[in-house]
């Protein structure tokens, strides 16, 4: 036990050490130039991790470990949950049936396909072949970190998980405006696109939340309905984590059970912290609380995302990459490519 009299002091140092490097990643978030690539405190969380499970990992305590687990695993389910102060069922209501269904169809696809792609194809095991795609179909890293307790996957599949959505979500940053200025705005015919439109295109493709709302910022004399509704369609891709993992969490009890036999009692994996997710988001939807209150503790959310961010970072040792090669890289290139071509023609037919 992490708070036994024996490991009590260890686990609580282990906290505060990894409660340090998130505030150093909080700070890093909000200079400048690194707010301009709309990059998260939970992003520059673990690549500090990392750095220092690469660099002075041998140099600490080991005791320490229990703390750097604890926040890995109790915090980040923890903070999933107040993820939900972040949401309304409001939110998702005003962007209709079209942002929903947009939502839905590339959630599910982008995450089917991804999962074949890096399991069949190249070869990546199913964990991290998950992880990858749950990145890239919901939610960014946020996703990646709600899916690992389901998986019960190891720290470095995570991080290696976490670094495709980086990549390719900075790409998206980049690309999403220059696609939009130069064809989808002038063009005539089906390449033409409504603000409406690219707002949905824009929440119902792009990784992670911070990018979602960079992106019609990027846009020169972008209307406020394109923000609008890519912000509010991202939040509905968020909001949907909570049923895919109920539903990866029973197929997995079903798959355990197929692979041992009929007559085998395998007990059914439900992420609870995704049902009080869902919870937490009903209630924030009521309004109850005042606004002032629900920033101060989606503030205090973020910080304890980022707590768990970097102690996932501090378990990746780069030794343990060996072997995977480039498969990562090839799933999340053909899912990156699923999302804009392919999101682009959900898009246009179901906003028809």
């Amino acid at each position: 036990m992490p708070f036994s009299p024996q490991k009590r002091k260890g686990t609580m140092s282990g906290i505060l050490f990894v409660a340090i490097f998130s505030a150093a990643a909080t700070f890093i978030a909000e200079l400048g130039p690194v707010k301009a690539l709309g990059l998260s405190p939970l992003v520059i969380g673990i690549v500090l991790g990392i750095f220092y499970a690469n660099t002075l990992h041998n140099q600490l305590p080991s005791e320490w470990e229990t703390g750097i687990t604890f926040s890995a695993k109790k915090i980040l389910r923890f903070a999933i949950v107040f993820y939900g102060f972040r949401i309304t069922f409001q939110q998702i209501a005003e962007v209709g049936m079209d942002g929903f269904l947009v939502s839905l169809i590339m959630l599910s696809t982008t995450f089917i396909f991804g999962t074949w792609l890096g399991h069949k194809i190249f070869g990546m095991d199913k964990d991290t072949s998950m992880l990858t795609a749950s990145g890239a179909s919901v939610c960014g890293a946020a996703a990646v970190l709600a899916t690992e307790p389901v998986l019960k996957a190891e720290e470095y599949k995570t991080a290696i998980a976490v670094s495709m959505v980086v990549l390719f979500g900075t790409i998206s940053m980049f690309l999403y405006p220059v696609l939009y200025t130069a064809i989808f705005e002038n063009a005539t015919g089906f390449l033409h696109m409504t603000a409406r439109e690219f707002g949905i295109y824009v929440g119902g493709t792009i990784h992670e939340v911070a990018q979602v709302v960079a992106v019609p910022f990027s846009v020169p004399g972008a209307p406020e309905e394109m923000a609008n509704s890519a912000v509010i369609v991202k939040m509905t891709r968020v909001i949907m984590i909570a049923p895919m993992l109920i539903v990866l969490g029973i197929y997995l009890s079903y798959s355990a059970k197929k692979e041992g036999g009929a007559t085998e009692s395998v007990k059914l994996v439900i992420p609870w912290f995704a049902v009080y997710f869902i919870g937490v988001a009903g209630f924030n939807s009521l309004h109850l609380i005042p606004e002032n209150i629900v920033h101060i503790i989606n503030e205090i959310d973020t910080f304890l995302l980022t707590m768990a961010m970097t102690a996932l970072g501090m378990g990746t040792r780069f030794s343990k990459f060996k072997g995977l090669g480039l498969a990562p890289v090839y799933t999340a290139t053909a899912m990156f490519a699923w999302l804009v071509i392919g999101g682009f023609v959900v898009t246009k037919v179901v906003c028809a």
